[in-house]
This record gives C-alpha cells, sequence and structure tokens, in this order.
C-alpha cells in the first residue's frame, strides 16, 4: 500500500508558523522524561495553591491539546479541521469527580454535546466516561460482585438512569456515541451497562459504542462472545479499539494484589491482539462498526489495506480512524486528504479540570516507544520544507 503519512505538508497545512514551533517546544519538553515528572508536579502544586499559572498553562499546552474551556470555544477548531475533512469528537475531559451534581453536570454537558453533533457534520459522534457518571469504587464493588448498601444501590441507580438518558437522546438524535474504556477492575461492571445499552439502542445499526483496550490480553475473546451474544439477541456491536492507557496503573495494582497482570506480556503482543481484533471486526462488519482509535501508523495501514482487499469504500459508515487532537496529524490529515472517515478527540473543560487528562497525556507520550520522536520529526521536516531546504 502506497505510505501516505510522511506528506507533512497536508499533515500541518492548518498550523503557522509560530504554531508548529510551539508544537516542537511541547514535544521537546515531553522527549525529557525527568522534565515531566518536575513539571508535573510543579503544575500540580501552582493550580493547588491557586498561583497564577492558568494563562502559561492555556497559552501552551492546554492550547495544543484540547479544544477550549467549554464547548462553544471549540467551535472555531471544529471548523478549521473540518475545512481538511477532519471531524471531531467533543470531549468533555473533566476526571475524578466524587459527586453526585458533579456527575449530572456531566450528564448535562455530554447531552449538550449530543446536540451539538446532531446539529453539525463535522462532530458524527459524542463521549464520555463512565465513571463521569457514577463513583469508580462502585463500579469497583459491582465488579467484584460485593453486596451494594441501600444507599449505594439507590446511587447505582442513578448512575444507570444517566447510561439510559444519554444513550435514548443519542438514539433519538441517529448520534453514535463513544463510551470510553478505564481501568479493568472498574471495567466489567461498566461493559455490563453498555451491553445491555446496545442492547437497547443498536437494534438497526450501532449508536452505542463501548471501549476494547487490547493492551489487555482478554479483550478478544471477550469480543467473540459478546458477537455471539449479538447474534442470538439482534443487535449491532459498537466498538472503539484503542492499545489502552493505564498500563503502569495495571502492572502495578497486579503486583501488589498478587493476580496475574491483565496486560500482554510485550508491545508485540498488544500490536497483535490490535491487529487480530480490527480484522475480526472487519470480517463481520455485517453487524459491527468500527471505531480505530489509534497513532499506530502501520495498524492503520493493516486496516486501510483490509477495506482495499474487501472491495470496502474508504468512507463507509462502518469504519473510523481516529486520533487525539494535538498527536498524529501525519495520520489524521493524511487519512481525510485520502478520503477515509477520520476524527479527532478534542478535550475541553475548565483549565484546572482538565490537568488531569493533559498530565496523562504527557506522560502516555513519553512512556510509548517512538511517538514523541515521531512527532519531533515529522515537525522538524516540514519546518525544513517551508524554509526550503
Amino acid at each position: 500500500m502506497e505510505k501516505i503519512f510522511n506528506n507533512t505538508q497536508v499533515a500541518f497545512s492548518l498550523k503557522s508558523d509560530t504554531e508548529l514551533d510551539r508544537a516542537y517546544f511541547l514535544f521537546k519538553m515531553i522527549d525529557n522524561q525527568p522534565l515531566v515528572r518536575i513539571g508535573t508536579a510543579v503544575t500540580n502544586f501552582a493550580l493547588k495553591a491557586n498561583l497564577p499559572v492558568e494563562g502559561l498553562i492555556r497559552a501552551t499546552v492546554f492550547d495544543h491539546f484540547c479544544g477550549g474551556v467549554n464547548e462553544d470555544d471549540c467551535l472555531s477548531v471544529v471548523d478549521k479541521m473540518y475545512t481538511k475533512g477532519v471531524s471531531s469528537v467533543l470531549d468533555y475531559s473533566v476526571e475524578g469527580k466524587e459527586e453526585e451534581n458533579q456527575f449530572d453536570a456531566a450528564l448535562d454537558m455530554t447531552l449538550k454535546t449530543i446536540e451539538f453533533a446532531k446539529e453539525r457534520q463535522a462532530i458524527p459522534f459524542a463521549v464520555f466516561k463512565p465513571t463521569g457518571f457514577g463513583r469508580f469504587e462502585l463500579y469497583e464493588k459491582i465488579g467484584a460482585k460485593i453486596a451494594l448498601t441501600a444507599d449505594e444501590q439507590a446511587e447505582w441507580n442513578r448512575v444507570l438512569v444517566r447510561f439510559d438518558q444519554v444513550c435514548n437522546e443519542a438514539h433519538k438524535k441517529n448520534v453514535a456515541l463513544l463510551i470510553d474504556g478505564e481501568e479493568s477492575w472498574m471495567q466489567d461492571a461498566a461493559d455490563e451497562v453498555v451491553t445491555n445499552m446496545m442492547r437497547k439502542f443498536n437494534k438497526e445499526k450501532a449508536i452505542v459504542f463501548n471501549t476494547l483496550q487490547l493492551y489487555r490480553w482478554d479483550r478478544l475473546d471477550y469480543l467473540k462472545q459478546l458477537h455471539e451474544k449479538a447474534k442470538a439477541e439482534e443487535f449491532f456491536i459498537g466498538m472503539k479499539l484503542v492499545r489502552g492507557a493505564y498500563m503502569e496503573k495495571e502492572i502495578a495494582r497486579a503486583i501488589e494484589k498478587g493476580y496475574p497482570s491483565p496486560i500482554c506480556a510485550t508491545k508485540e503482543a498488544t500490536d497483535k491482539n490490535y491487529d487480530d481484533t480490527v480484522c475480526y471486526m472487519a470480517e463481520h462488519l455485517d453487524t459491527m462498526s468500527i471505531f480505530a482509535g489509534t497513532h499506530n501508523e502501520l495498524s492503520t495501514y493493516k486496516l486501510m489495506e483490509l477495506l482495499k482487499e474487501k472491495g470496502i469504500n474508504a468512507n463507509d459508515e462502518r469504519i473510523w480512524f481516529g486520533q487525539l487532537y494535538g498527536m498524529s496529524d501525519n495520520i489524521s490529515y493524511n487519512l481525510a486528504e485520502n478520503g477515509y472517515n477520520d476524527a479527532k478527540y478534542l478535550p475541553f473543560g475548565p483549565v484546572k479540570d482538565v490537568m488531569p487528562y493533559l498530565i496523562r497525556r504527557a506522560e502516555e507520550n513519553t512512556s510509548v516507544a517512538g511517538q514523541t520522536s515521531r512527532e519531533l520529526s515529522m515537525i522538524k521536516a516540514e519546518r525544513n520544507r517551508r524554509k526550503g531546504k
């Protein structure tokens, strides 16, 4: 297959020279692991102490990786990306909340993004995290089959109502809804809820999408079992496929608690698991829709090749590619340029509340082999191209 991801002119066509310089500076910083650790600690301290650093954060890391502080802020970014055929997924990236009013606020925001998506072709999906709608410990307890107290059961019932309300709204407005994956020890409870939502709302096509984190060695088997249920009960499966975002935490907990790690033994095993799952879904597009969330060029080419072999159009509505805003523009913009469906996850929220997300992004970039150096080499190549070198 023709290699398209080295075209930096297409990749960075929306970036000014100043924005390109800022991106280079940011990834140079992220490339330094000790600096990321120190920067994280200093930033957390400054925010907790209410020091006036939000302006600096906003002008650097926030504006590179986020669309804005609210959904309206994001619209200029959404419209700009869509001029190049790249769609957006508005992602309210406020994490780690514990209160009922905060869960209700997340529900309201998700409903609002569904309305945004209904009105704009440039926003084909809405998204939320299960722990945006309920406490982590509650999912964990249910997944471990521990009996809930009466108060906890009432609390869990409110979580189920939030899920149902948002999935019903997405179904009513014909907006596909991505539900993110989280840590393995809360995921069983989330999977059960999302499967029930698929049963209810995916009768004609995939509206509700769950997420498979494929650094987990058990996820392809899980998908195959779900497929049997879907065939028996006649509903469609929507899945976002990612490698995963909590690897260090997963391994550390498995060691601490003395159980086998849920994570594939090697990077190669994770890559194979990801590609095998993509292949399995591509074989069953009559009942499945794929959102391939990956920054891996090889996996992206493999799916493109599969579509070509099967005679499936690049813009088939059952196949989407996705990357995070601020990363892998060489994949996103070149896919769109070549007629594929591609969407960027566009995080937004108050600067202070989005910092946990941004810190996770920085740490993930330092731990994923080659990610940051690839970003830097692409940016360097484009800077040199513009200088005529």
